[in-house]
């Protein structure tokens, strides 16, 4: 570990894709170029044994009836690269030193506080071996869960890869969740042990940690140990003997502490070996659990598999990322090789790639934990909220490491347009950025360009995308090398496929097919809103939810599953190019007199009213036309000066502009914040149910959940 800085990036001579002369899609042409071009896409990875099947998928059949005479169905089977051994830490890290790249930085971190780490790869393969052993020797073997509960830290990354190491299953708790919410996982995965800090630092404010996570231990589980990263405890003195007055800080004696059951993380690696021979494993072997979102109630474990999600995850990061070589057309044109099994190296050692997910969360596991590892980049991860101290505390983390790439979410872009309503000060330097990507819900064509303009200066690529922890790695996105990025002159006027178009997800990603379809699986018209289907899966996909097979065919199998279709549960709808547009979860569909009205339609006409930082709507009960529209909208300080029947005036007025008068919400609500899950989605449904003054449903995936509090209380007062 050190404290040096990334030196400046250079950037190659950009190529861009012929607009006349597409990249086929092979799943579009058979399914055996599909299954070809995933077993070429394997060769991205180190594998010990070689695999006997590339790909095996058993349908959902019919096997009997239920009581009321419905079909029941069987699970469905889904196997990548079976017989194929390999281990998922050793593509990660161990490889890239033994090919000489020890001395590349792997991870930039940067605390909340200033505090500031740098981990080569040989740094990297030290400490997951030494977390490997650690593991080991608290009887941690093949197959037992371990839960993460940490903040965005080094030993977060850490922790995770030496599971993946010695074939522990993990799953990753995002830190500022309640007590309920890890007692459930804890539960739920029957983990051996929990891995947990003293505290956290959020919001310039130290949160204890370890009581929720002895509460969560409190319930009906399977823990043996806890163990315990100290992050914000003051260290007590080193060199005094174990249980010395002095050797434990007063600091370290305040944490709740249970003898035996609790051990830190510093005294068990200590004395840990820095090398570490890895295991290795069938490519179907569990990876992690991953839990969903939870915005349509109870959150399913999904569980990824190592094999087929290491080889999705490989592709994807450098496809979407910009590391694919170029290669020369038949006019001598230099375009990119998206099928390339193989990454440019140079590309490879400028990239400085920044996802500012949260760790827990997949968009996490897969492009700021595995997908850069695996592709041997460097990545920043930073602890902290992106506000604190000040609203530009994400520029001076891309300006201090170079960060190239910057991946993050519509609802932090949209937080940032409100914190800076005049465009962001010319104090930052955002020349290093060459990719801008947004993902976690449909961004609004707005936040696209308000991000594009200023910190990618109107020049850089924005890859939108779309995909969901089910499908485990992206499915839809534009590429960096459309031609619709190519500065102006390099294309002749008017040439299709040219021009940007804010919040499209484009096309499927090579190797994956999507079609929009009804309800009957039958295509949609042009422009109209249909069903996000999967129709021939990739290998990422989840095999099943843990414990729960059933109820991995009844959420995403039981309407196209004898064909073999994935229903995503998102609505999208496809414009005169083909190209496809995400409209959120067909849950989130306002029926208002028989019209189909997307929640994503709506809230990004709200968003560009002056006015309006953020907006969440919400189908509610009307006598006369079954739903109407509820929309509660985050205000600029200019908007939280006018009174509520002009606020409801304008923003009617602006929608039925935008959109029509079918669209305007019935009742316009201002509220101080709007419940997120972990991943920046709106949770719509508390919206309603805190209107109509019900129950609230599953919250245990919020990020944010004292907005509840604070939503309640303005409904409360417009009861009253």
């Amino acid at each position: 570990m050190s404290s040096s800085l990334p030196a400046a990036t250079n950037q190659s001579e950009q190529s861009f894709s012929d607009p006349a002369n597409p990249t086929p899609n092979p799943a579009l042409i058979s399914d055996d170029a599909r299954i070809d071009f995933w077993a070429a896409q394997a060769s991205r990875l180190d594998w010990a044994e070689p695999w006997h099947t590339t790909h095996r998928f058993e349908k959902p059949q019919v096997i009997g009836e239920d009581q009321d005479g419905n079909p029941t169905y069987s699970v469905p089977e889904i196997a990548w690269f079976e017989g194929g051994k390999l281990n998922v830490a050793h593509n990660c890290v161990d490889r890239h030193v033994e090919a000489g790249r020890g001395d590349h930085v792997a991870l930039y971190f940067e605390g909340e506080p200033g505090d500031r780490l740098v981990y080569t790869y040989a740094d990297l393969q030290r400490e997951v071996a030494r977390a490997s052993h650690a593991l080991t020797d608290l009887g941690v073997v093949k197959g037992d869960r371990v839960v993460i509960y940490l903040p965005v830290i080094p030993e977060t990354v850490i922790m995770t890869l030496a599971c993946a190491r010695i074939g522990a299953i993990h799953s990753l708790v995002f830190g500022g969740f309640s007590a309920e919410a890890l007692k459930f996982r804890v539960e739920d995965t029957g983990a051996k042990v929990l891995v947990t800090t003293d505290g956290q630092n959020r919001r310039g404010k130290v949160v204890p940690v370890k009581v929720n996570a002895d509460e969560a231990y409190s319930g009906d589980n399977q823990i043996e140990h806890v163990v315990v990263v100290r992050r914000t405890c003051r260290p007590g003195n080193k060199q005094l003997a174990a249980g010395t007055r002095g050797a434990r800080s007063n600091d370290e004696l305040e944490v709740p502490w249970t003898p035996g059951r609790d051990v830190w993380w510093h005294d068990l690696i200590k004395d840990a070996p820095t090398v570490h021979t890895p295991e290795f494993f069938d490519a179907e072997t569990p990876l992690f659990i991953i839990y969903t979102s939870g915005t349509t109630g109870r959150p399913n474990g999904l569980v990824h598999t190592m094999g087929g999600y290491l080889v999705q995850t490989a592709y994807t990061h450098a496809l979407l990322f910009d590391l694919l070589p170029d290669t020369l057309d038949d006019d001598g044109a230099l375009r990119p090789d998206e099928l390339s099994t193989v990454n440019d190296p140079a590309k490879v050692d400028s990239t400085v790639h920044w996802c500012t997910a949260d760790l827990a969360w997949v968009t996490a596991h897969t492009y700021e934990i595995y997908g850069p590892l695996v592709n041997g980049v460097s990545e920043v991860i930073y602890e902290g909220t992106p506000n604190t101290p000040h609203p530009g505390r994400h520029f001076e983390v891309i300006e201090r490491y170079g960060v190239t790439n910057y991946y993050t979410a519509p609802t932090l872009i949209r937080s940032l347009m409100g914190a800076f309503p005049h465009g962001i000060p010319q104090i930052y330097n955002f020349s290093s950025v060459r990719l801008l990507g947004s993902v976690g819900e449909s961004i609004n064509p707005e936040a696209w360009r308000w991000l594009r303009s200023q910190i990618g200066r109107d020049q850089v690529p924005f890859v939108d995308t779309w995909w969901q922890s089910e499908t485990g790695s992206c499915v839809a996105s534009p590429r960096p090398h459309y031609p619709q990025f190519a500065p102006p002159g390099t294309f002749a006027a008017g040439t299709p496929g040219t021009s940007p178009k804010p919040g499209c997800a484009t096309r499927a990603i090579p190797g994956v097919p999507v079609r929009v379809l009804d309800e009957s699986g039958e295509p949609v018209e042009t422009g109209h809103q249909g069903l996000a289907v999967v129709d021939k899966i990739g290998p990422s996909m989840a095999r099943t939810v843990w414990g729960d097979p059933q109820r991995y065919l009844s959420s995403y199998w039981q309407q196209y599953g004898e064909r073999g279709w994935f229903l995503a549960g998102d609505g999208a709808r496809l414009d005169d190019d083909d190209d496809l547009y995400i409209l959120g979860r067909v849950d989130d569909v306002i029926n208002v007199s028989g019209h189909r009205l997307s929640t994503i339609e709506i809230e990004s006409a709200l968003v560009t009213h002056p006015l309006v930082v953020e907006a969440g709507t919400t189908p509610v009960e009307d006598p006369l036309t079954g739903h109407a529209v509820l929309a509660c909208v985050v205000l600029t300080p200019a908007g939280a000066e006018v009174s509520a029947t002009q606020l409801h005036d304008e923003l009617c007025a602006h929608v039925t502009r935008e959109i029509g008068p079918i669209a305007k919400p019935r009742e316009v609500i201002a509220v101080p914040d709007l419940p997120k899950t972990r991943s920046g989605k709106i949770t719509r449904r508390l919206l309603a149910q805190l209107y109509h003054n019900q129950p609230l449903g599953d919250r245990s995936s919020l990020q944010n959940e004292e907005a509840l509090d604070a939503i309640a209380d303005v409904m409360s007062a417009r009861r009253s």
